[in-house]
């Protein structure tokens, strides 16, 4: 797979360079969401006491690598000061938002590596800037702390009159790894206005679909540290499709859910995507790309392939995955509707009808 850059979301992203085949895309990058108030587990301040003292970035970035035959620093740490200094500010950060979860990892100190992955993942984001990693990390927690996902995924129910077959979730086994994706099928709307007038509930739909889909990456359960650089076992693809779509270029509540959505994932589900794949992608769609560009990083937008026929998917996945995939997109898999999960519908909900 190409290697460019959930939330996912509903839209494609700056036109990134073509494949052999049709192209691909996908992605998410910062912006500002909602405060919070009180709640969650907290940080154990003593335990990180040690680790942060008041340096500055500056005098933590040249400071020499321990020798480690003398000290009882791990490794990721004596080696990325960054890091080491945002896990300083990090009980800090629990503490004001009153909220200590993060896709579904309770934050602890330095010596639990679900914990220390989830830092690295929002350091990497941020090309390793520490205040701006920070600013970020107290945004997802206080989105988290309002909308609790975790929630939603138990208990949130959702009409399916608004969300029926728009959204899949699949594994596949490739070589021992899990290979995750989520997909967004926009040519099922069946009502324009129905689904997306209420940007909020869209939001916290496509969210609880993404919150499924970080579950089965098991980020809580790892033991081995990620890389500050190189692959990232940890990230999932996303596939958009947008066959038969004919309302994207014009209406307004989609392009206001579409913005919205893109600002959540950006800011609340840094470096979880491995490639983003728009297939069946129509030119009059071209606005959506200059519209994610906005907040979306050029790192995270070389993640994006927009691809003119879905058919054409399969051709991006090494046989293992190929082969599993639903026949719509090459593959010799069952389709979504009968492989895929989904997000809990109800179908007597959403009955009113928007005009």
């Amino acid at each position: 797979m190409a290697d460019q850059k959930p939330v996912e979301d509903p839209a494609p992203v700056s036109a990134p360079e073509k494949r052999e085949e049709p192209v691909s895309a996908a992605g998410t990058d910062n912006a500002a969401i909602k405060a919070a108030s009180a709640t969650g587990s907290v940080v154990k301040e003593d335990a990180l006491a040690t680790e942060t003292a008041a340096k500055d970035a500056a005098a933590l970035e040249s400071a020499p690598k321990p020798d480690e035959s003398k000290s009882d620093e791990p490794s990721y740490l004596a080696n990325n000061p960054a890091l080491k200094k945002f896990f300083g500010s990090l009980p800090g950060l629990v503490t004001s938002t009153g909220h200590a979860e993060m896709w579904g990892v309770p934050l602890k100190d330095s010596n639990d590596i679900p914990t220390v992955n989830v830092l690295i993942k929002f350091l990497r984001a941020n090309e390793g800037n520490v205040q701006a990693a920070e600013d970020q990390l107290c945004k997802a927690l206080e989105w988290r702390k309002e909308i609790n996902p975790l929630a939603l995924v138990e208990s949130g129910q959702f009409s399916a009159r608004k969300f029926a077959g728009l959204g899949y979730l699949t594994t596949y086994e490739d070589e021992g790894r899990l290979e995750v994706f989520t997909w967004n099928i926009y040519g099922a709307v069946k009502d324009v206005k129905l689904t997306f007038t209420d940007t909020d509930e869209f939001v916290k739909w496509r969210a609880t679909l993404m919150e499924l889909a970080v579950q089965e990456l098991k980020m809580k359960d790892t033991t081995e540290v990620i890389p500050y650089d190189g692959e990232d076992p940890y990230q999932m693809v996303q596939v958009h499709d947008y066959l038969n779509v004919k309302f994207f270029s014009v209406d307004a509540v989609v392009r206001t859910a579409t913005q919205k959505t893109i600002e959540v994932f950006a800011t609340a589900y840094p470096e979880l995507l491995r490639e983003k794949f728009f297939v069946n992608v129509p030119a009059v769609m071209g606005w959506m790309y200059a519209a994610v560009k906005v907040f979306v990083s050029k790192k995270t937008t070389r993640k994006f392939h927009p691809i003119s026929y879905g058919t054409n998917l399969a051709r991006e996945f090494p046989a293992a995955v190929a082969d599993k995939l639903p026949k719509a997109y090459g593959g010799k898999g069952p389709e979504l509707d009968v492989a895929g999960r989904i997000v809990p519908l109800v179908e007597d909900a959403g009955k009113e009808d928007l005009k």
